[in-house]
């Protein structure tokens, strides 16, 4: 067989082809893809990377785009559009201030351990209160700290960052975003005295604790 025959059984798709190709996985994936799960699917030779690239920019301005969510990818419905969603999202279960405490916690703090939860809260925090968070998806079980008895810390999930929208938890509003939008009261959260910008836009920064 000759030489250049024997390579074009390897050449990667054309680009416009390997866009259509990771279109359709995550059209009828229910989870966001990570890039690596692209490449195990996709022929021999292809650049998902790329691809994802070309079809992002395709999707802009649209009412549904191409978003990160932590280290993989999706289609969402555009920020803009959410109003259209009121009817389900209404539906929601809202939780508890205990639940909305102890989230904030971990996704400021993490990874926290439940101990250190309770310590910011100043009360203990119930066995349902993780449990509900937990069932939601929102944080899940993290490394074991090298300390005695080794407890293990709680850390937000993907599904948190894809629900609240964010690309990463560096994507954290502040606390002036977070009253500003009515999700939290007055008060400073637990643990925290009645910071001024600067101590807020501080605990907004705590990027590099989430856990990957």
């Amino acid at each position: 067989m000759p030489q250049d025959e024997e390579n074009s059984l390897f050449d990667a798709p054309p680009m416009g082809e390997q866009e259509r190709m990771v279109e359709a996985i995550l059209f009828a994936s229910a989870e966001a893809v990570t890039l690596a799960e692209l490449e195990a699917r996709m022929p021999h030779g292809a650049d998902p990377a790329e691809a994802l690239v070309h079809l992002k920019r395709r999707y802009e301005g649209r009412g549904v785009n191409l978003v990160r969510v932590g280290d993989a990818y999706a289609f969402r419905t555009a920020a803009d559009l959410g109003f259209l969603m009121r009817r389900e999202t209404v539906e929601v279960r809202k939780l508890s201030r205990a639940a909305i405490e102890t989230l904030a916690i971990v996704a400021y703090h993490q990874p926290v351990t439940r101990a250190e939860i309770e310590e910011i809260r100043g009360v203990a925090v119930s066995r349902g209160t993780v449990d509900q968070l937990m069932e939601l998806e929102w944080i899940r079980l993290g490394r074991r700290r090298m300390t005695p008895g080794r407890p293990v810390t709680f850390v937000v999930t993907e599904t948190f960052l894809d629900h609240f929208g964010l690309e990463s938890a560096r994507d954290l509003p502040g606390l002036k975003e977070l009253r500003a939008a009515g999700l939290l009261d007055s008060r400073p959260l637990p643990g925290q005295a009645a910071a001024g910008d600067e101590d807020e836009e501080a605990l907004a920064g705590q990027s590099e604790l989430f856990e990957d």
